[in-house]
């Protein structure tokens, strides 16, 4: 069965199970929809199709200039190649999704990959179409870094199609609005009370929290795991107010974004926090700079944005808070 058969019946299970069951009153129509019907269309079929066939040139070029085959002796190992299904199945499904949270931890940490990320976490309604909004490049750097290995080690295409069907059905479940409790399972798998606060504004919860995409135990084992008993109260990130409602500018609002951008912004937060303290008198963090830098959308170690915005507000650029 075609992949486009399964993503059809989860998008109509998951639509139908929130209407009868939402956890939140959510418009079947609500704003960004079609935004997100875009990326739905788009990032499921065609990206892939485009990466597939950027790939296949990419290697034919390296490939016609480079002799490649000692290099395939030495790294494709192989070693899951005649193994049973369901082994190579579990193996991958495991290994996969561990290098999945590696990536998705570095999405947030890293600033420039932040810029791209940042297109999903700029839902304010959590739904299950949402799974699927995320920039095209985002796509590509998960392909990058996960195809290679996987491929090297020599699981079959029925393994990785099969792992695929496995992670888009625990993806729309795990942003779908769904009043359920899973129980003991959230300690195992991703599901909507752990997700959520994935997506929590920082004034509802910590960031940077929950990274799993299938499974959820790596949190867990690792420390990142955040599952309070109520939900929070509100869902993005610092200066998302400000953030691109248009499709297009969300696409090349990573790109674009430079100094001007970021004094602008800066200019902007600067006119409604023109207070001033004594110096020492405030914890770090919490100061006028502080409260201009996270007004502006600046990350924690960002040090091109916090200087940007230092400069706009008329002083020199200093230490981060």
């Amino acid at each position: 069965m075609i992949y486009s058969a399964w993503l059809f019946g989860f998008s109509l299970f998951f639509l139908a199970a929130e209407r009868l069951r939402p956890r939140h009153r959510v418009p079947l129509l609500r704003r960004g929809i079609w935004n997100d019907l875009f990326y739905l269309i788009f990032n499921s079929e065609y990206l892939g199709v485009l990466i597939g066939v950027a790939s296949i040139r990419l290697i034919a070029m390296v490939d016609a200039a480079v002799d490649l085959e000692p290099l395939r002796r030495t790294v494709a190992l192989g070693v899951m190649s005649g193994k049973p299904f369901w082994t190579q199945f579990l193996v991958l499904l495991v290994a996969y999704d561990f290098l999945q949270w590696l990536i998705h931890n570095l999405l947030h940490r890293v600033p420039w990959l932040w810029a791209f990320h940042k297109i999903h976490h700029s839902i304010e309604q959590l739904d299950w179409i949402g799974n699927w909004r995320f920039h095209w490049f985002e796509g590509v750097f998960y392909r990058a870094l996960l195809y290679a290995p996987m491929a090297f080690f020599g699981f079959r295409g029925e393994v990785m199609f099969w792992n695929g069907v496995v992670g888009t059905f625990v993806g729309f479940f795990a942003h779908a609005n769904l009043g359920v409790n899973v129980g003991w399972l959230r300690y195992i798998v991703n599901s909507p009370q752990m997700h959520q606060w994935h997506h929590a504004h920082p004034d509802s919860g910590p960031p940077d929290r929950n990274f799993g995409l299938t499974l959820s135990v790596w949190d867990w084992l690792f420390g990142t795991a955040w599952l309070p008993e109520s939900d929070p109260g509100r869902l993005g990130f610092t200066g998302i107010e400000t953030y691109p409602k248009s499709l297009w500018r969300q696409l090349l609002v990573p790109f674009w974004k430079g100094q001007r951008e970021l004094n602008a912004a800066a200019r902007s937060a600067t006119s409604s926090t023109r207070q001033t303290a004594p110096a020492g008198s405030q914890h770090p963090g919490t100061g006028p700079r502080a409260r201009r830098r996270r007004a502006a959308g600046c990350r924690s170690g960002n040090a091109r944005c916090n200087s940007a915005v230092d400069r706009a507000a008329g002083g020199p650029a200093s230490p981060r808070s």
